[in-house]
């Protein structure tokens, strides 16, 4: 595995909602690149020079990604996992008194 990849990507909704995995600090650093100027905060910041830190090789690409997926997760980015919604709605088809 190259050294800026991470070990689990983060799943972040773009553009009309869509899905997208960041596979690496690089990915990670792209999109806080495109983040308007306007919504940057302090989570942005700190993100933004984790990424910038980890593709200079001065911290692991893990604590990028930790950094990132917060910054995310702030922004109410993170997609929803789907194995969970996969497993909630299979437990509805077979329990009749789970709505």
């Amino acid at each position: 595995m190259k050294p800026d990849m991470f070990k689990l990507p983060v799943s972040i909704l773009i553009g009309l909602g869509f899905p997208a995995e960041v596979r690496g600090v690089m990915d990670a650093y792209r999109h806080l690149g495109e983040w308007p100027a306007s919504q940057r905060d302090g989570a942005h910041s700190v993100a933004l020079k984790a990424c910038s830190a980890a593709l200079r090789g001065e911290i692991e690409a893990e604590t990028a990604r930790g950094l990132f997926a917060a910054f995310a997760e702030k922004h109410d980015l993170l997609a929803p996992e789907i194995n969970g919604i996969v497993a909630s709605r299979l437990r509805r088809d077979k329990d009749p008194h789970v709505l």
